[in-house]
């Protein structure tokens, strides 16, 4: 890994996972300056105010004048009008990354539209949370934390070399794979339990409201990523759509099997169900 540093980045969206990159650059010693940029001016004012970011632009392109590298940090339905309003201020050599959940497409139609000479390199941390908010950030959230790097056949090498050391630079352990497969695998593993812990509250209302006075913490833990941006989970449900409904249908057969064992009282195939889901989810992160 060689030595990263920029004299300018540029953070489009200062949220959680916005101003922790922000901390951690500045913590790591990685840049000079941090210019951001959101909907929320109150926001950017206090991100100002804490030293997350050292000024905000008025608009995407003055945010991102002159800047070695520039972010996307807000929810992915927006990465393609942000980057198309920043256009015509990316300088030539410029690197564009991103943090958000989906990849696929995406990746493909931002490549289309960079000007010659400026680079875009997939990127998703592992790294979220249910909260959300500059007041959440954190500078250690990436440290230990998985990054996601999705070149394609199309992506620069110097470039894609920049944003895989920056993110080992923060701490994150760096694996790289092609969009499609990204996004199939997280529609499995992080799409789908966010969809899943929204419909069991909504469940749970539609039966009784009351109800859920009376969860304890297993119903809590189960739930907690209910408590995610519902703007935020809008956009990557609907742009991973394909694979979340194929995803939804396999669960609905899981379903289907273990009410299938409750009708037929069927006792030791319950257990096995439950058995091999203990198993299978004692061996995560043991590897």
């Amino acid at each position: 890994m060689s030595k990263i540093y920029f004299n300018k980045i540029t953070i489009l969206g200062v949220g959680l996972i916005g101003a922790s990159f922000a901390l951690a650059m500045k913590k790591n010693g990685l840049c000079k300056e941090i210019v951001g940029f959101g909907r929320n001016r109150k926001n950017l004012l206090n991100a100002k105010e804490k030293g997350i970011i050292d000024s905000f632009g008025a608009d995407p392109a003055s945010a991102c004048k002159d800047s070695d590298l520039i972010i996307l940090a807000t929810p992915v339905g927006t990465f393609q009008d942000l980057t198309k309003k920043a256009l015509p201020s990316f300088k030539k050599g410029a690197v564009i990354t991103d943090a958000g959940s989906v990849k696929g497409d995406l990746v493909y139609e931002i490549e289309k539209i960079m000007p010659e000479g400026v680079y875009y390199i997939g990127g998703h941390p592992i790294a979220g949370s249910d909260r959300s908010g500059i007041d959440s950030a954190n500078a250690e959230l990436f440290t230990g934390a998985k990054c996601i790097i999705t070149p394609t056949k199309n992506s620069n090498a110097g470039a894609l070399r920049i944003v895989t050391d920056l993110w080992k630079s923060l701490g994150s352990d760096v694996i790289t794979m092609g969009p499609e497969k990204h996004d199939r695998i997280y529609a499995a593993v992080s799409h789908l339990p966010h969809l899943i812990a929204y419909s069991i509250i909504n469940t749970i209302a539609g039966i009784d409201s009351s109800y859920l006075e009376f969860c304890g913490q297993g119903f809590k833990d189960t739930t907690r990523i209910a408590l995610s941006s519902p703007e935020l989970w809008r956009d990557i449900s609907l742009m991973n759509k394909d694979n979340l409904i194929e995803m939804i249908s396999i669960f609905q057969k899981n379903l289907d099997t273990l009410s299938q064992y409750l009708r037929a009282s069927d006792s030791g195939s319950l257990e096995s169900e439950f058995r091999k889901a203990r198993t299978l989810r004692e061996g995560i992160g043991q590897n």
